[in-house]
């Protein structure tokens, strides 16, 4: 019996088969994974590798929509998969409102909730719910589990939850989410593996610093503050998107400079971040290389790494402090140059790291004096919806 797992996003869909038997292994590996890059543009590319590695599929999907690149993908996987008895497919949805805290298997109800949350998440429920519904077509007797990513956010207390605006839009669900929660829910869950309950319930801090950037304080396993609130655009500068932002900013845009909401809406989301500071790229690799020549680089490195530090000591505000700093997703883990410049003049935190051991990736790169250990841990979301999809068939078969 196997699992696919399911990660659609603006513009990409990523996907993994793990053998329901492996799953609960901390270093579980998928027999394949794959995505569909720029899915909907005119040079989308399916790739698929098996856990070795060796590709399996590279193809262009040359001037094909949404459904259609959709459909190749279903109709790939009918194909390939007649090997398999696919038990179930578990899919990442971006939102869950205020209803639904815990992964649960999407029915007509539930579709109907999640199609009512979409002025939430405008940019990922509608791509998500496309997904699902080509699922349901062409695999109508497959069960399908939706994971939240704002499951994790949903114990924060409720002062955590609340925004300064007038009372009655909280009413409608106008609060701070939190996102990034399949991350920061595999995070904890392998450092308890790690280190144990009695390390896993510290201060913890979780720096998912990524194309899309967030950081997690977690006191006794509970999630207490999050830097993202309402949608997934707010918090920490990112890859594209602006972060946190004078809400005067967008009234000036809309007002003096008469830009309609659709391209303040896209340049918040699409142009700004390291790409807009930097108007030459939001990878941080490609950036790094280009600074000592390029000073917007170097300055839009160092506004991320600047934002970041200022994050953490809010959040050590939150918690009184930080046992454990914790790095995870693909710069994160990948970027000891961010890390150094984020952990900089943090002492006064208990932060100290050790340049040579950051340098090598080490799983802890905190010097031995050091007061709070710094980890660098790889994050699996897509194990984590393979765990949550594999627990819920379990239930619903009287497991």
């Amino acid at each position: 019996m196997h699992i696919l797992t399911v990660n659609r996003g603006s513009s990409s869909l990523k996907f993994t088969l793990f053998d329901m038997r492996d799953v609960g292994a901390p270093r579980a590996e998928p027999l394949l994974s794959g995505s569909i890059e720029r899915l909907g543009s005119a040079s989308a590319a399916f790739q698929i590798k098996d856990n070795a590695g060796k590709s399996v599929l590279d193809q262009n999907l040359i001037n094909k929509n949404s459904p259609q690149t959709i459909q190749i993908f279903l109709d790939w996987i009918k194909k390939y998969f007649s090997n398999y008895k696919l038990a179930a497919v578990g899919h990442r949805i971006v939102h869950g409102g205020s209803k639904l805290n815990k992964p649960c298997i999407i029915t007509p109800e539930i579709l109907d909730y999640l199609n009512s949350l979409i002025p939430f998440a405008t940019e990922h429920l509608p791509v998500e719910i496309e997904v699902i519904n080509a699922f349901k077509n062409t695999f109508p007797d497959i069960l399908q589990i939706a994971c939240f990513d704002t499951a994790f956010h949903c114990d924060k207390p409720d002062i955590a939850k609340m925004t300064p605006l007038p009372r009655e839009l909280s009413k409608e669900g106008v609060i701070r989410y939190g996102f990034h929660g399949l991350s920061y829910e595999y995070i904890m869950s392998e450092l308890k593996n790690m280190t144990g309950e009695k390390t896993a319930n510290s201060r913890v801090v979780i720096a998912h610093l990524g194309n899309g950037s967030s950081m997690s304080a977690v006191k006794n396993s509970r999630c207490v503050e999050t830097t993202m609130g309402f949608t997934p655009t707010g918090g920490l500068m990112m890859g594209t998107r602006c972060g946190d932002i004078d809400p005067g900013l967008i009234f000036y845009l809309l007002e003096q400079k008469s830009m309609p909401v659709s391209e303040v809406k896209n340049i918040s989301i699409k142009r700004s971040g390291l790409l807009g500071v930097s108007e030459i790229s939001s990878d941080v690799e490609t950036l790094l290389k280009s600074e000592e020549k390029n000073p917007f680089a170097g300055e839009a490195i160092n506004l991320y790494c600047y934002t970041a530090k200022k994050f953490i000591g809010s959040l050590a505000s939150v918690l009184n402090g930080i046992d454990i700093l914790i790095f995870t997703a693909g710069i994160g883990e990948n970027a000891p140059s961010i890390r150094e410049r984020i952990c900089k003049n943090m002492e006064y935190l208990g932060i100290e790291i050790d340049l040579e051991k950051n340098n090598n990736n080490e799983a802890v790169i905190s010097k031995e004096k050091s007061k709070a250990t710094v980890r660098v841990m790889k994050t699996n979301e897509a194990l984590m919806i393979a765990r949550h999809t594999t627990n819920m068939l379990t239930k619903y078969h009287g497991g």
